[in-house]
């Protein structure tokens, strides 16, 4: 069936579709990858690798065609195409192995898709790669130099997330409220003024990840709540490591949950 993304293969510098490429090692016997807009193309790549990946084109443990044939049947350099299967690895969906390829380590949800199209995936985790280090910093200084009344704005933004996550209608606003608070505690304004310079996407990732918590277990949400709980704690007690590492944890776990359908379900 033709697709609409599809370039016009008479235009110049359109990619140009190849024969299918078979692979002993991939499930089916055959593997083959539609080129799609020249816009952001290892964004494009990423998401149609996880495309496959998502409909068990490509199950765990399978083998991905060579950089160079990847790049002959997408008619993008090899630079392209190493940029996103070195994405694709560092969100925990490939795993290269010296000698031997590039291998499927984990499979998303097939949820996913119901909350995020493929494409916006990878700009969605570079957002999360960017967090970690900005909010584990402004956690551990939350420990140190929170005021009383800041750490009260942390707690009740806290229960107001738990509270939504026990009524099964947990928000990306109410969660971004309970991170602001935490950057804001941090006496140092260019925290939450960081962090307000990612809203957009960080409450499109937050939308995914808490869409995937809504429609998981009961069991998963409570995960995230005990995440934030550890948090307001470690500050509460002004253990600025802990503060730090709790949050790490919890935003490293949010990733994960996203990527890996064998995290809590």
């Amino acid at each position: 069936m033709p697709d609409a993304s599809l370039p016009d293969p008479s235009q110049p510098g359109a990619a140009q579709p190849s024969a299918p490429l078979a692979d002993a090692s991939l499930a089916g016997g055959e593997l083959v990858l539609v080129p799609g807009r020249r816009q952001r193309l290892g964004d494009q790549l990423y998401g149609q690798i996880l495309d496959h990946i998502l409909s068990g084109r490509l199950p765990e443990g399978s083998r991905l065609p060579p950089e160079q044939e990847l790049s002959g049947m997408f008619g993008v350099s090899r630079p392209v195409v190493r940029q996103a299967l070195t994405r694709l690895n560092v969100d925990g969906l490939l795993r290269t192995r010296q000698g031997a390829g590039t291998y499927v380590l984990a499979r998303p949800s097939e949820r996913l898709g119901a909350f995020a199209s493929s494409g916006d995936v990878p700009a969605l985790m570079r957002c999360i790669e960017a967090r970690l280090p900005l909010e584990a910093a402004a956690a551990r200084l939350a420990a140190e130099r929170r005021t009383p009344e800041q750490l009260d704005r942390i707690a009740a933004a806290h229960d107001a997330f738990a509270n939504a996550a026990e009524a099964g209608g947990m928000t990306p606003d109410a969660d971004y409220a309970f991170h602001g608070a935490v950057a804001a505690a941090s006496g140092n304004e260019y925290f939450p003024a960081l962090l307000h310079g990612l809203h957009g996407v960080l409450l499109r990732f937050m939308g995914v990840a808490l869409g995937l918590t809504r429609t998981g277990s009961k069991e998963r949400a409570a995960v995230v709540v005990q995440e934030h709980a550890q948090i307001v704690e470690a500050i509460r007690l002004g253990d600025a490591e802990m503060a730090g590492l709790a949050m790490q944890v919890h935003v490293g776990q949010a990733r994960r949950r996203v990527m890996d359908r064998t995290q809590t379900p």
